[in-house]
């Protein structure tokens, strides 16, 4: 099974570092790190490079692709090698996902349209308006379509993945390996729970404001 994580300049390195994580643990599971050409790849901080080991064009039947979100999705919204990439593979994908604001991606790429999808809470509004339907969840399944709100949710929806390609106890034995037993700090992880005042804050600086989400 070949599982290729996309990456390009100005991703959310958890995005991809995440799903990297949990597949990784799959038995019979190769996964590759794959940009428009291959070489180190600079994460939304610039101080954070991957290594994308595989130039799109080397990896055109992955079973499973991952694309991550990030400030850069906004260059990958117009037609371009990573659109023509995404469009040619998930005709042979087992199943096609995304993390954060990688939905945008998928949704622009016109692979969304009419199904159900999740994006980072801030860009909702923008995926709906890209044909996807969106939905306030964790993470989303319609059809081999699988996507996944923000950042951390990648690690949430490789799991729940993870756990139909490969079965729950092999699922659990990775959720364990990796001591996924999230109990954070504060209840603020999300605009239904955080103080108002710092949702309000968040979304007045978010690139997405101008769209109105």
């Amino acid at each position: 099974m070949q599982i290729v994580i996309v990456l390009y300049d100005r991703f959310t390195a958890l995005d991809a570092v995440g799903p990297y994580q949990v597949f990784s643990s799959m038995r019979g599971a190769t996964v590759v790190f794959a940009a428009e050409q291959a070489g180190r790849v600079s994460d939304d901080e610039r101080n954070l490079h991957l290594s994308a080991e595989a130039a799109l064009a080397d990896v055109p039947d992955p079973d499973i692709l991952v694309v991550p979100g990030g400030p850069g999705q906004h260059d990958q919204m117009d037609d371009g090698p990573l659109r023509d990439w995404l469009r040619a593979a998930d005709q042979g994908t087992t199943w096609t996902t995304s993390v954060c604001t990688g939905s945008l991606i998928l949704a622009g790429a016109g692979l969304l349209n009419g199904r159900r999808a999740t994006s980072h809470w801030l860009a909702l509004g923008e995926l709906g308006r890209h044909g996807a339907v969106p939905v306030s969840e964790r993470a989303v399944f319609d059809g081999k379509y699988v996507t996944a709100a923000g950042v951390s949710a990648g690690i949430d929806m490789a799991l729940a993945l993870a756990g139909r390609v490969a079965g729950d106890e092999t699922a659990q034995a990775i959720q364990l390996g990796i001591e996924y037993d999230p109990q954070p700090p504060y209840d603020a992880g999300s605009p239904d729970r955080a103080p108002a005042g710092l949702v309000a804050a968040m979304r007045a600086r978010s690139r997405f404001i101008l769209t109105g989400s």
